[in-house]
């Protein structure tokens, strides 16, 4: 098998069957909110695909009036990131607010004077979610995600930031089947059809940062982790053995994010792990 006819076959396996993943997501956000006493959602809207997707799922489940989007713009911000916001948001018909934190982030990096585009961007990202979280807290609603499967196998999120959520409809999404949701759900071109970005300093792209493309990220990481492939064998299907060991590299090298607040176990029953029951 080529290499052309084995990513096909993986992208084949990818592909969901969209009206019942739908069906299925809008029903966990719906359960949860439900379950948790809560009016409805809060979701920062960036102008990006995942957002818009998860914001698109939340309003199918809950009815616009129920979810709340936010712009929280830096003064950096891509002009075209707000305004796609805010062209999702009327889409929707949700009610939407749009919140500056470049005066939060400024103050901070006043006397931080020393801190590389790394830190500037995790800061913003966290800023972002204290005010989603105290909006939620204001409106009586719970945070909702955005992050996909892709990008928290790969690492790419920031811890307490965009990686900090209520509930994530998104989360066992690999990017692909993000995009075939979004055209399925008809959200508009512009954004379904851009360059995914987080939009954390002028110029920066998704796939710029990992050195590879979301089609290959989403092949590799299928073959791994639902395959069971290893990386050898991966490569023997004839994917390019430094883009499947930079891949690997950052599954395990941030593999930390995604087990939050762990708790050394002393006793016979630990709070994170024996005392989570699961839902029917």
């Amino acid at each position: 098998m080529t290499t052309q006819e084995n990513s096909r076959r993986v992208l084949d396996r990818l592909s969901l069957n969209a009206p019942l993943a739908v069906a299925a997501l809008t029903s966990f956000i719906r359960d949860a909110v439900e379950t948790s006493g809560t009016s409805g959602v809060v979701v920062g809207l960036s102008g990006g695909i995942d957002s818009s997707l998860a914001a698109a799922l939340a309003v199918r489940a809950l009815g616009p009036e129920r979810v709340h989007g936010f712009l929280l713009p830096y003064r950096t911000s891509s002009g075209e990131s707000v305004s796609d916001a805010l062209l999702i948001a009327e889409h929707l018909g949700l009610p939407h607010r749009k919140i500056d934190i470049s005066p939060m982030v400024d103050a901070y990096f006043a006397i931080e004077t020393d801190a590389d585009a790394g830190r500037r961007g995790n800061k913003m990202a966290r800023e972002r979610m204290t005010i989603l979280f105290d909006q939620a807290k204001k409106l009586g609603a719970l945070v909702l995600g955005t992050s996909n499967k892709t990008e928290i196998l790969l690492g790419y999120s920031t811890v307490f930031g965009d990686n900090a959520s209520s509930l994530n409809p998104l989360g066992d999404l690999y990017k692909h089947q993000v995009w075939q949701l979004a055209r399925h759900l008809e959200l508009p071109e512009q954004v379904v059809a851009k360059r995914p970005s987080a939009d954390l300093f002028p110029g920066q792209t998704d796939e710029g940062d990992f050195g590879f493309d979301y089609a290959t990220a989403d092949e590799v990481l299928w073959l791994l982790f639902d395959e069971g492939l290893t990386p050898d064998e991966v490569v023997e299907r004839g994917y390019g053995d430094a883009v499947v060991r930079r891949i690997v590299q950052f599954e395990r090298q941030f593999r930390f994010k995604r087990r939050l607040m762990l708790i050394a176990r002393l006793s016979g029953s630990a709070v994170n792990l024996d005392q989570e029951i699961p839902r029917d």
